[in-house]
């Protein structure tokens, strides 16, 4: 009987382990904490998703900030799959505000971009946003 449990424990560890989450579920766990399931956020210091990307994906130095917030750059997942999380959201909550030539990041953006944190995301924003509207 003890065996038999041992080995159906180990089964199921296995599977999990080799379970890969969707980029919608890695959202939900990873991001829900600050944004809502629609993208919302609570401005000023967390941003709602919809209503900004579709500008900073269009500015070579903004590609990588929402890989450089703590909790993107900190999240217990591997590069490749925060890639895909930010190409999900960045797709399905701000398909109407992407620019036409639009570029999905890479994981080589993704893995550079995440060896350094942002200290202050609002301040990087708001910066940002003085720059971009000069």
């Amino acid at each position: 009987m003890l065996k038999s449990i041992s080995i159906a424990l180990c089964l199921f560890l296995a599977s999990s382990s080799v379970y890969a989450a969707s980029p919608r579920t890695n959202y939900l766990l990873y991001c829900s904490g600050c944004h809502r399931t629609t993208g919302e956020g609570k401005p000023p210091n967390v941003p709602t998703l919809v209503d900004e990307l579709g500008k900073m994906m269009s500015v070579p130095e903004m590609r990588g900030y929402l890989v450089r917030i703590p909790g993107a750059s900190q999240a217990p997942i591997n590069d490749e799959e925060l890639t895909e999380v930010i190409n999900w959201v960045l797709e399905e909550l701000n398909e109407d505000t992407l620019p036409n030539d639009f570029q999905k990041l890479t994981l080589g953006e993704v893995s550079e971009a995440r060896k350094n944190v942002l200290a202050d995301p609002l301040k990087y924003r708001i910066q940002f946003w003085k720059d971009y509207e000069d």
